[in-house]
């Protein structure tokens, strides 16, 4: 699984993801400070499953904080788009291809309105970020619209002389971006489009099949930053009336990611989420003034930065993703003494078989059985798995 982060450049995107996964990224006040994408991980939360069976984790990956366990998440940064990306402005297509293996996308929006539509630095208050989020889901549509384009006059008569399974067809040809049977049957269905052959798809049906396509293989939450500054609360109220079908989280990513280093720097103690911390290092003056300012204006305002509610919001909300624990019975260890090393973050609907399969091709291929090691039953491949779930596969080998 890997998170997109997009947006137009100068909105604290750069932020946003080193606050995410304190990777050493350039940050900087002008367009196109990031050209290749930056890769990394941050860390979701999952309730730990150690207490309830006896025991002290000890993670291969990630961390455990009073049974709270950190499960790392790939996510890549792509340089701020602009507007014509998709025809190729500012480098557009490359930093879109960037996103084509992401399974959802965090748009970070500068919701106090400093940035315009160039990312040029104006006055707070002053530009309307509503503008931005109509700009990338019209950027997005059009790169999609473009790939489909491109190959859809032959793809669609190749089809209807073959008289091939139109879902089946159409999830083959886009399983590049993230396609699915069970996506595309959902979208045929919903727009009507399955009703007619390909052939007599009009132009108006071909951008409205970009649009569907876009919206469920890359499903999207606003990461309202710029939250601590004065302009942005009326302008996220605004923007939450005209975008109702949105989720949008409010945030501060500098103050996440100021936190975080003075947590690293062991000035204070901080846990990723938490709405407050705790000073344990000598700080001065300027420091004190200045995580008291967070503390009031932030934490407290928003019940955290949001940082970490938006990674998570995209991981379990958008995508449904379910963490399960490898286990045994009468084994919690690997071969290295670590207890519970392992927490797997798995798409919904996984069933016993799958999660042999993610361990192992040997485990799925030789699957016997499954056994929950909570309730110690034995269950079936087509078992479906779920969240927090503990899991022993037994397999011929």
């Amino acid at each position: 699984m890997q998170v997109g982060i997009v947006g137009k450049a100068n909105v604290g995107k750069s932020t946003f993801f080193k606050s995410l996964t304190l990777a050493d990224v350039l940050i900087a006040n002008y367009p196109f400070a990031t050209i290749d994408p930056n890769k990394g991980f941050a860390f979701v939360r999952v309730q730990c499953v150690d207490k309830e069976l006896g025991v002290q984790c000890t993670p291969r990956s990630g961390y455990c904080i009073g049974g709270t366990r950190f499960v790392p998440v790939e996510v890549i940064d792509v340089a701020g788009l602009v507007p014509g990306a998709h025809e190729g402005k500012g480098l557009g297509l490359s930093f879109l291809d960037d996103l084509s293996v992401a399974d959802a996308l965090i748009h970070v929006v500068d919701m106090a309105g400093t940035t315009n539509e160039r990312g040029e630095p104006v006055d707070p208050g002053t530009y309307d970020p509503s503008n931005d989020v109509k700009f990338l889901e019209h950027e997005l549509d059009m790169w999609y619209l473009a790939i489909i384009n491109k190959a859809w006059e032959k793809f669609s008569r190749k089809v209807q002389m073959e008289h091939a399974n139109m879902r089946l067809a159409i999830t083959k040809q886009f399983t590049g971006i993230g396609a699915t049977e069970e996506i595309i049957g959902t979208m045929l269905q919903k727009t009507n489009l399955g009703e007619k052959l390909l052939t007599k798809w009009s132009e108006d049906d071909i951008k409205l099949f970009a649009r569907e396509l876009r919206i469920y293989t890359k499903p999207m939450i606003i990461a309202a930053n710029k939250m601590d500054l004065p302009t942005a609360q009326a302008n996220l109220e605004r923007v939450k009336k005209e975008f109702p079908h949105l989720m949008i989280i409010p945030v501060s990513a500098e103050s996440e990611l100021t936190l975080k280093q003075a947590d690293k720097g062991k000035l204070i103690k901080y846990t990723p989420g938490s709405t407050t911390f705790e000073p344990i290092g000598n700080l001065n003056e300027k420091q004190k003034q200045a995580l008291n300012y967070i503390q009031k204006n932030v934490l407290d305002k928003l019940g955290g930065s949001g940082v970490q509610k938006a990674i998570e919001a995209a991981v379990f909300d958008l995508l449904e993703f379910i963490a399960i624990f490898p286990g045994g019975v009468n084994k919690l260890t690997d071969s290295q003494g670590r207890i519970l090393p392992d927490c797997f973050l798995m798409k919904p609907g996984t069933t016993a078989l799958d999660f042999a399969f993610k361990l192992h091709s040997d485990f799925g291929n030789n699957f016997i059985r499954a056994i929950d090691v909570k309730s110690k039953k034995t269950v079936g491949k087509d078992h479906p798995l779920k969240h927090r779930d503990v899991v022993e596969i037994v397999s011929g080998k």
